[in-house]
């Protein structure tokens, strides 16, 4: 059943993908929290920080992480 799987979407188990999959969900919510108007908290020396929509990174500049697999 595990090899069948891994024929039909093997990329699913690369680790650089779900990696760049994870990096691509955070970068969307930053730049949906951003466009909102709304702050984030982040974990920052031990403790919890609220970052204002203003101070949150532009990532709209920056190419898509996720690797091509095909």
């Amino acid at each position: 059943m595990a090899d069948e799987r891994e024929k039909q979407a093997p990329h699913w188990f690369d680790p650089d993908v779900i990696d760049a999959a994870i990096r691509r969900a955070v970068r969307e919510a930053l730049a949906d929290h951003k466009r909102a108007g709304n702050p984030v908290a982040v974990w920052q020396d031990g403790r919890v920080v609220i970052v204002p929509p203003h101070k949150i990174p532009d990532f709209d500049q920056e190419p898509d992480p996720t690797p091509n697999h095909e």
